[in-house]
């Protein structure tokens, strides 16, 4: 690999290339040189700008993690307009697309990764978690709004959303909307007072 290349931003460069090799390779290929031959960089870029291999790993997740809570922000700024279903429906789509999904794989693979990530103040399960509490805000925004039912069990409802969803999208990576809105509706049945 050439050397004295300037990169305008290395660190996402080198996010996009492991998201490339995550897709085409799964978690198990994933290696500092799997991701170097991707970007197209010397193998010592990488460990210039991480510590080592897991701590670019954990940048990577920590990087999509912050992604995940910008998306709860957006969400729940969305309460009270369109429908819960609708709101709920897209923010799923978008939040389990297939590098998404990947990366969650690569977590539950990596023992080191997942102790690195819960220090750095994750939650248990990394991603999921996040994502599950994105569906939590939202819900309890929309029960303050008074269209979740003000008995309905959001701690229950939430991680139901996200596991049934989070299976799906590991089932195909093109998830009608038809049936993430149809997995929503039925979990929230009974819940959504619009």
């Amino acid at each position: 690999m050439p050397t004295g290349v300037a990169l305008r931003d290395a660190r996402q460069q080198l996010f996009d290339a492991a998201a490339r090799v995550l897709l085409r390779d799964g978690a198990s290929e994933l290696t500092s040189r799997s991701v170097t031959t991707e970007a197209g960089v010397a193998k010592g870029v990488l460990h210039r700008h991480f510590t080592d291999f897991d701590g670019f790993l954990t940048e990577l997740v920590l990087d999509r993690i912050s992604q995940v809570n910008a998306q709860s922000a957006e969400l729940q700024h969305a309460a009270g307009s369109g429908t819960v279903a609708n709101n709920l429906t897209n923010a799923l789509i978008r939040g389990f697309d297939p590098v998404m999904v990947a990366i969650i794989v690569l977590v539950i693979a990596r023992d080191e990764l997942r102790r690195r990530l819960r220090e750095a103040g994750t939650s248990r399960l990394p991603l999921v978690g996040e994502a599950t509490a994105l569906v939590a805000d939202y819900l309890k925004a929309e029960q303050n709004a008074g269209r979740i039912a003000p008995d309905a069990d959001i701690d229950a409802l939430a991680p139901t959303v996200i596991g049934a969803a989070h299976l799906r999208f590991t089932e195909s990576s093109d998830v009608p909307a038809d049936e993430v809105r149809k997995v929503v509706t039925t979990v929230l049945a009974g819940a959504i007072r619009e």
